[in-house]
């Protein structure tokens, strides 16, 4: 009973690190900071989304499969795609299944309750208050793998915080980091969007196209691509989000003083 709890309290802990420690590192890049009860408030919003992307992913799953589990008999009057053409399956599961809901969803919680806030007077802070609501989402969703992880290791309990520990440094640098990227992409995007009226809906979807097809290679790459593809086009696809990243801050920093979002 008391390994248990330690590995509760241990898996929240660790759940929330990655995110808090990426939190506070892009919150520093923002020289005129946002109110820190905003910025609770959309990582909360961030969190409390990731439940329905997960019933959203199951329940597409199943239409697709007719199962919610590898295991599960096939229900009927569903497509089994997954057996008529395992391929394509796969490719709709990664990409639209997975990265698709998951970047829309983070997308329209900053859309509904950030781009009409009048805390929002610059650019730059379209990107920050994605960055918040991915780093809430990854929040959770890290607790739900470690969960799952934790459960499937057998030992004692210094094992399960070791291993338990290396999967949350492999998630910090990469899926919680990915999640950041791609909403910050997104951000980048709805930002320029905002400062041109004759282009407005091709740049935001432009950026939307472009997260969630990077988010869903990311994740194919990783499961599907075997020897050193699965390590390569992962690498590939951070480096590149992070360039993208980093360069759509600076650009938006020099916005500050010439296009206001409200």
């Amino acid at each position: 009973m008391e390994n248990q709890i330690i590995f509760y309290i241990l898996c929240g802990v660790l759940g929330v690190l990655p995110s808090l420690i990426w939190l506070s590192y892009y919150l520093a890049k923002d020289l005129h900071p946002e109110p820190k009860r905003m910025i609770i408030k959309v990582f909360f919003l961030g969190v409390l989304v990731t439940i329905p992307t997960i019933l959203i992913q199951l329940g597409l799953r199943f239409l697709f499969t007719g199962r919610i589990h590898d295991n599960d008999i096939p229900a009927p009057y569903t497509l089994h795609l997954d057996e008529s053409n395992p391929m394509l399956f796969v490719l709709i599961y990664w990409f639209l299944i997975i990265s698709l809901t998951e970047e829309i969803l983070k997308y329209l919680i900053v859309r509904t309750w950030v781009l009409k806030s009048m805390h929002l007077d610059e650019p730059v802070d379209v990107m920050i208050y994605m960055v918040v609501v991915a780093l809430g989402f990854a929040a959770l969703e890290n607790i739900f793998y470690l969960f799952g992880f934790g459960f499937e290791i057998k030992g004692a309990i210094d094992e399960v915080v070791f291993k338990t520990s290396i999967l949350t440094f492999v998630r910090f640098i990469g899926a919680t980091f990915l999640h950041t990227l791609c909403s910050a992409v997104i951000g980048y995007a709805v930002a320029i969007s905002l400062c041109d009226n004759v282009r407005r809906r091709l740049e935001a979807l432009t950026g939307i196209i472009l997260a969630v097809g990077l988010h869903g290679l990311y994740d194919f790459s990783i499961i599907e691509a075997v020897g050193i593809y699965r390590i390569t086009i992962p690498l590939t696809i951070i480096v590149l989000l992070a360039l993208i990243t980093f360069s759509g801050f600076e650009k938006l920093k020099k916005l500050k003083g010439i296009c206001k979002v409200n």
